[in-house]
């Protein structure tokens, strides 16, 4: 088992392949996932920028690549 004192340890981009892992994981199983109630909001805010064009869509892969770039 992992505990904070080794998490602390990590580097910045061995935390971000755990939390990738640790979700990919979890998400397997997504009838046990619940979104929170501020989610569907979040959601409906986004659509309506998007259906503006002041939101943009990005493929998953490109975009994961993008977050990993800036959080390295």
């Amino acid at each position: 088992m992992i505990n904070t004192l080794q998490i602390e340890r990590m580097s910045r981009k061995e935390k971000l392949q755990t939390m990738e892992a640790l979700w990919s994981d979890l998400s397997k199983t997504d009838t046990e996932v619940k979104s929170p109630a501020w989610h569907k909001e979040v959601l409906k805010e986004t659509e309506a920028r998007f259906a503006v064009g002041e939101e943009q869509s990005t493929e998953w892969e490109s975009a994961k690549r993008e977050l990993w770039k800036r959080f390295e």
